[in-house]
């Protein structure tokens, strides 16, 4: 049954939703044992240095224990990649080769995956390519897609919300060679990353993983960038948030505090084709989006996130934190402003795939942490899908729990939500749609062309309990001439190993 949504969440399913620190306690869950700290200067990712040889950019990631101290004089058992918590945020241009060497000091297996990167299957990063412990995996590819800001976490197949949980997770941005004229540029000063986050803290100032609702760890308290209850001081008119939905489960409708509008500009896989004004932004578990805030002198403003409709029954969206008023973000602008620049009517974006290239529509299903009634299997291959293919994949959520569904080697763009079409003005890049409870969304997917019949490439809920219980599938990649039907379903074995 097609369900009947609202314009706010039907925008939202487009890329955009129209129209740190708890206020009041969070319903569903209970307040945190360590009580509100100060506010805290946001912490701002360091960009990850590089090396420039013989046409390769080089990054070097650490996966590791470490410790933090979210709340003062209180130490937090954490992993980063680099840093006790998190980790920097790569940084590469259109057209350029790079080389990320990813070494494991864990006690156990993990992987690194790319979300959003468009790659051959072999340097994705999902639970085909396992990094043993003292182990270094270095994938090596092209940059193919346009400006965006992506990420990259943890993909072990049945353990991916533990280890994002204990803080592995970073932001990857893709610039495009000629730059973005007229939108703020400076990271850290005027172009800030937001990595949003939730956690529930034990007594003694531990990660509270005890308390999961059917959609997995719901927190009490938010980090920002790994800080509690921040605050960014600027000295810019104009500032351009670059937000991830990094928690395991909750979702986020972020908005300003005083009711004004902001500008989005992009969406998870690139920037829209004009601004565009909207009240608030709704963000499921990975979904990214950038926002432009116009700012007054000496006047300060929060980013929150309000309550939202995710079409679920009240008990369900109370246990997702839907119904959860929280402060992100408090904006704190000097006395005196350096202008903005005029900003720019069109965005250098990249055309949305033409529907009528589409060669064919995939169904979907997503059941009880299921698609199409099976659950993951790492030697079945679900589906085979041609390298450079443009497909509509059509999602139909059956279930009363609301899902998203993230596509990896694939962007795209929701054609119609609920039953309603999406105007292509309203299109936005995404490789991560939200599915309400009971409704249908199609997507227009173009995939890489990179084919591989022997190396899969997966699809599955970020919500990442539900990805952990096998709501999950496979799909391979592969040549223009090849028959579908003569690639074989069932993998020889599960991937190699580095070690």
């Amino acid at each position: 049954m097609t369900r009947r949504i609202g314009r706010r969440t039907f925008l939202g399913l487009a890329g955009v939703a129209a129209g740190g620190l708890l206020l009041g306690g969070c319903a569903g869950v209970p307040a945190s044992q360590l009580g509100t700290p100060a506010p805290r200067p946001l912490a701002i990712p360091p960009l990850a240095p590089s090396a420039r040889r013989d046409g390769v950019r080089t990054f070097a990631l650490t996966a590791a224990p470490g410790t933090s101290a979210f709340h003062p004089g209180v130490d937090t058992p954490t992993w980063g990649y680099g840093l006790p918590f998190g980790g920097p945020t790569l940084r590469a241009t259109r057209g350029e080769r790079v080389r990320v060497h990813v070494t494991n000091g864990l006690p156990e297996t993990t992987s690194t995956h790319w979300h959003g990167m468009t790659l051959p299957a072999e340097h994705d990063g999902g639970p085909h390519s396992p990094i043993e412990p003292g182990a270094t995996w270095s994938p090596e590819w092209t940059i193919e897609q346009p400006a965006a800001t992506l990420w990259y976490h943890p993909h072990p197949h049945g353990v991916t919300e533990r280890h994002v949980h204990r803080g592995l997770a970073g932001l990857f941005l893709v610039d495009d060679p000629e730059g973005a004229p007229g939108l703020p540029h400076r990271y850290g000063v005027d172009d800030v990353p937001v990595v949003v986050t939730d956690r529930t803290f034990t007594a003694d100032g531990a990660f509270d993983t005890r308390r999961r609702s059917a959609h997995g760890l719901i927190g009490d308290t938010l980090l920002v960038n790994g800080t509690l209850a921040p605050y960014l001081a600027v000295s810019s008119s104009r500032i351009r948030l670059r937000l991830l939905n990094a928690s395991p489960a909750r979702c986020y409708r972020f908005a300003r505090s005083d009711e004004r509008p902001m500008l989005i500009v992009g969406t998870d896989s690139g920037l829209l084709a004009a601004p565009r004004a909207v009240s608030a932004a709704l963000l499921t578990p990975g979904e990214r989006a950038e926002l432009l805030l116009d700012l007054d002198p000496g006047r300060p403003v929060t980013l929150r996130s309000l309550p939202q409709d995710l079409g679920a029954v009240s008990g369900t969206e109370r246990s997702i934190g839907a119904s959860d008023t929280l402060d992100v973000l408090q904006i704190r602008p000097a006395g005196v402003l350096e202008p903005a620049p005029p900003l720019p009517e069109v965005l250098p974006h990249e055309p949305g795939p033409d529907e009528s290239a589409a060669t064919g529509v995939r169904r979907f299903t997503l059941g009880n942490d299921v698609i199409n009634g099976k659950s993951m299997d790492m030697t079945r291959i679900d589906e085979v899908v041609h390298a450079g293919a443009t497909e509509i994949w059509e999602l139909v959520n059956v279930h009363s729990r609301p899902h998203n569904l993230h596509v990896h080697d694939a962007r795209g763009q929701v054609i119609e939500a609920g039953g309603r079409a999406v105007p292509p003005a309203q299109r936005s890049w995404k490789d991560t749609v939200y599915v309400p409870p009971r409704t249908t969304v199609r997507v227009l997917l173009r995939f890489g062309r990179h084919p591989d019949p022997g190396r899969p490439f997966m699809y599955h809920c970020h919500l990442l309990y539900h990805e952990d219980q096998g709501m999950m599938g496979q799909f391979v990649v592969v040549g223009d001439g090849t028959d579908p039907g003569s690639v074989p379903r069932t993998l020889a074995a599960t991937g190699g190993h580095h070690g």
